[in-house]
């Protein structure tokens, strides 16, 4: 089960109430950021799956390209074979690689999006072929693809609403602009003042506890997702270290 409350006070006062009346012990954790890989420029790949053990064995080699995909691109795949150098009947069997391939990105292993890719070339067996070779080809080539196509990271940006007393407003504005926060307008309501900022969600998820002690408990926030934006390369080098090191670890 995932317990979810309104803040951290909210959910350490459940902890310990279901370890008190139910003796249920609960694990803790920070929610993960949903980073984002895509490529910021061309790239290619080439993967030839080749593999013999007695009997029939396994064949399939995929040449493919990758680029940016426009916001006005419906289509991120693109099957450039000409001369049957891969048969029709295998095109899918590539696709199908391709998806797979972007679950895992080549950086710290999130998700891919954004991405465009071409096969253009390769080449096939008449008895060694098979779907299953050709999507370790897809797949492999995508990877080797996006390592060439300059690959960053993305990461989610939140449209953040902070009310707040106006002698606070000094510290709160200070915060923000420490948090990477980009600071969008100010304005007065209700006798409070209203900051409007964009700011990366891997800085806010103690936010809530931060606020309450910079304001006194007078300040409120609220926030909604907005728009993946590059992670700067410092803070993306931390992120790649991290994943390898979960990776070592597993």
């Amino acid at each position: 089960m995932v317990l979810q409350g309104l803040g951290d006070v909210h959910i350490e006062v459940t902890v310990e109430l279901m370890k008190a009346r139910s003796n249920v012990s609960v694990t803790m954790s920070t929610p993960k950021v949903p980073y984002r890989e895509t490529v910021t420029a061309l790239g290619e790949g080439h993967y030839k799956h080749k593999k013999q053990s007695g009997g029939r064995g396994q064949y399939g080699d995929v040449y493919l390209r990758v680029e940016p995909r426009r916001p006005d691109e419906e289509e991120w795949f693109v099957n450039a074979i000409v001369g049957g150098s891969i048969p029709g009947n295998f095109i899918p069997a590539v696709q199908k690689g391709l998806l797979e391939g972007m679950t895992k990105g080549p950086l710290a292993g999130f998700a891919v999006q954004n991405v465009k890719a071409t096969v253009y070339d390769g080449s096939y067996h008449d008895v060694d072929s098979s779907e299953v070779a050709f999507k370790i080809a897809g797949s492999r080539a995508l990877k080797l693809a996006m390592r060439s196509a300059k690959p960053v990271l993305l990461e989610p940006i939140m449209r953040v609403r902070v009310s707040l007393p106006e002698d606070c407003m000094g510290d709160i504005n200070g915060d923000l602009n420490h948090k990477r926060g980009r600071i969008l307008g100010m304005e007065m309501e209700d006798g409070m003042q209203v900051i409007t900022a964009d700011v990366p969600q891997a800085e806010l998820f103690k936010y809530s506890a931060e606020l309450r002690s910079m304001t006194g408990g007078r300040g409120t926030f609220e926030m909604q997702f907005d728009r993946y934006e590059q992670v700067p390369s410092n803070v993306a080098q931390k992120i790649i270290a991290a994943a390898d090191m979960q990776e070592d670890e597993d």
